[in-house]
Order: structure tokens, then sequence, then C-alpha cells
């Protein structure tokens, strides 16, 4: 039997290719996967928010409504959200919404993470469900994917400035 920690990796690795996969549309390499209780895939998602217009297509969300679909209902119990990067307060409530018990994530987000680094939304205790959350899984990896992105813009706008 694979180990819980060995298991978090390999999704990991599936959130990660998708996270990549947002290159190709210029959006922001963030991936995601809802894992079923039984280790399934039932859905994914990476950001779409360049290449559908949608300022709510996260991956999360992308990935929790493919879910919801495959599994034809909006409660997600016994399913594992795994992120490359720690949810914004959008995709937290919507984790909550949809009742999923557990989410892993990557890498911190110091600006906008509503899962424990500037906001606590999956386990606030008002709430009527909260979130076991398993943080820093493949972090370096993780921000590194990001820090190339943001990384490459600015160089980009760099460039762009102005003539002499």
């Amino acid at each position: 039997m694979e180990s819980p920690t060995a298991a978090r990796q390999a999704w990991m690795e599936l959130a990660l290719e998708q996270a990549r996969a947002a290159l190709d549309t210029g959006d922001v390499p963030i991936g995601a996967v809802v894992v079923g209780p039984d280790g399934s895939i039932l859905g994914t998602g990476r950001n779409e928010r360049e290449a559908t217009g949608d300022p709510t297509a996260h991956a999360e969300v992308v990935a929790i409504r493919e879910a919801a679909a495959a599994l034809g209902e909006w409660r997600l119990e016994g399913c594992t959200l795994v992120v490359t990067l720690e949810p914004c307060a959008m995709c937290a409530g919507a984790i909550v919404l949809a009742r999923i018990p557990r989410v892993v994530f990557g890498a911190w987000d110091e600006k906008a993470g509503a899962s424990g680094s500037v906001f606590e939304i999956l386990r606030e205790p008002r709430l009527n469900h909260w979130v076991e959350v398993f943080p820093g899984v493949r972090e370096d990896e993780c921000a590194h994917l990001l820090r190339e992105f943001f990384g490459s813009r600015r160089t980009l706008r760099g460039s762009q400035g102005t003539q002499p």
C-alpha cells in the first residue's frame, strides 16, 4: 500500500502537469486535481482566466466543477483537492461549499492565500465545514514554476520600455 505522503507527491505531479499546460494560454501556471476516495482522478483544472476571459476560472474551481460533474453530485465528500498554490479566498470558499475534507497544496501564497498565510478560511471555526490542510508538498517545484513565469513577465515588460 502506498503511503499518504507518496500519494500526495504523485498527485502533485499531476497538478504540476496542469500548471505547465496553463502556460500555453498565457495563464498563471497553477494546476489542480480532485482525487476521489478510491484514489481515482475525478477532475483536473488549470488557470484559464486568460484563455476563457472568466475571472472565476481558477485551477481549483475548474477541477471542482469537473469532479462534481463526474460524480453527478456537488458534495465532494471523501475527496482530496491537490493544487500547486495555496488557495485564494474564492477557491477556499468553493472548497468549503463543496465539502471537500482535505486540501494538499505546494507553494504558499503570501499575498492572497486563504489557507493559512493571509486568511484561514479552510479551518474557520464559525463555518459549518472544516478542511484538513497539507501544505508544502513539492513546494520548491511549485514556487519555482511561478517565479519563472512572473520573472519572464517582468523581463518582457522591461524590454518593452521607452525607446531612446
